[in-house]
């Protein structure tokens, strides 16, 4: 018997960045130096302030207990004043907001919670996989809308529950967009809403971008809708606001019934995050907000010099409005070749790590992911390896014109 012979393994593709994560650590063997842009992993760090209260509450010997599956009080209760704060939106820390292990951890074991086998969920394309795996995981089958926040957004919405046998029962959206960098305004959370009211059906919103956009207006939440609480749950992650990836904290809020649901699994699977980590976290939401600012700027820095920089290299990008993430059309002479080859030439002829847009689902086929993860000085360095890259393959593609 091998995995092959697992149900749940059978309905998982081969993962599509491993290629390209095994070139990358085998070029890095070697002793090339590869500017990775690939992985959308935070360089930075934590404030002091929050470090420090790792540490201290680490020292009490209560601590290293098991904690609480759902939270400690204190966390459920700053994540519901965040809310307050940044929205508008009053949450109740007892039944409306649950701690998790990062998003990622709770928007998987909430799929667990409210999926049976053949039930079918809309889920954007491209998009962020355990978007979809989590819920293909679950015995869920899928159907792909969208992932831009405009009119063929809502056709699509509007097909699934007209011809889609049995209805749709869950739609998972994410603004502003792992990997596209989309993002959403107010009004179009109001159709949302409105439409998952009309025909039934729960709405999954992935928020862990919240705080990094680059123009004045803030982004918004699902749940400053009026009525939004009755249809969806919305999660969040300390992971790039405060520069805690590591660190695995996230929460999901809203609707109390998927808040409870996603409860009672996790309490099956787990004692929730290391108390000092979540001691922490509190200092973080109740603390000083500096690194917020400073992270927003960090991000936008980076993004303008990448566009800048890449433009002069030939690869024009579209400047993303929001994410700490670019998504770039192929260059043309190099479209025919597909993402993932051509996303495994700059890692081996320009050194330049980024990510396959196929691997956020077919739709991304001709882009890729660029993670704005590097510093300024290091993105510089990729453009001038992507430079040469794309002035040797013009040169090549014009000779066999020629």
């Amino acid at each position: 018997m091998t995995s092959a012979d697992f149900y749940r393994i059978r309905r998982l593709p081969p993962y599509v960045f491993a290629e390209v994560n095994a070139m990358k650590a085998a070029a890095r063997a070697r002793g090339e130096d590869i500017v990775d842009l690939g992985m959308g992993n935070p360089d930075g760090a934590p404030p002091a302030h929050v470090i420090e209260k790792l540490a201290e509450v680490a020292r009490d010997p209560r601590a290293h207990r098991y904690s609480a599956s759902k939270g400690i009080a204190g966390l459920r209760k700053a994540q519901a004043g965040y809310y307050a704060r940044r929205f508008g939106v009053e949450l109740d820390p007892e039944s409306e907001v649950i701690v998790t292990l990062g998003s990622k951890e709770g928007l998987a074991n909430l799929a667990q919670a409210i999926t049976a086998p053949g039930d079918v969920v809309l889920a954007p394309n491209p998009s962020y996989p355990i978007h979809t795996f989590g819920f293909i995981i679950a015995g869920a089958a899928i159907r792909s809308i969208p992932a831009a926040p405009g009119p063929e957004f809502f056709e699509s919405l509007e097909r699934a529950v007209r011809y889609t046998v049995p209805q749709p029962k869950v739609l998972v959206i994410g603004y502003p967009s792992n990997p596209t960098a989309y993002t959403a305004d107010l009004a179009f959370y109001e159709q949302v809403v409105a439409f998952a009211r009309a025909h039934g059906l729960w709405v999954i919103s992935d928020l862990a971008y919240a705080e990094i956009y680059f123009g004045d207006a803030p982004t918004p939440s699902i749940l400053q809708v009026p009525g939004a609480k009755e249809v969806a749950v919305e999660f969040t992650s300390m992971s790039k606001t405060y520069s805690m990836a590591g660190w695995r904290i996230g929460f999901a809020v809203g609707n109390p019934n998927l808040v409870g649901a996603l409860g009672r699994v996790k309490s099956y699977l787990d004692y929730g995050a290391f108390t000092p980590i979540q001691a922490a976290a509190v200092a973080a939401l109740n603390g000083p907000q500096d690194i917020v600012e400073a992270n927003r700027k960090l991000y936008k820095g980076r993004r303008d010099v990448l566009v800048d920089s890449f433009g002069r290299a030939g690869w024009e990008i579209p400047p993303p409005h929001a994410s700490m993430f670019a998504w770039a059309p192929i260059p043309e002479d190099y479209r025919a070749m597909g993402a993932m080859e051509f996303s495994k030439r700059l890692l081996t002829e320009a050194g330049v790590a980024v990510s396959p847009g196929v691997g956020f689902g077919e739709e991304g086929e001709g882009y890729v992911r660029i993670a704005l993860v590097e510093n300024e000085h290091r993105i510089r360095q990729a453009a001038r390896g992507v430079k040469a890259f794309l002035a040797k393959g013009q040169y090549d593609h014009n000779r066999k014109r020629a």
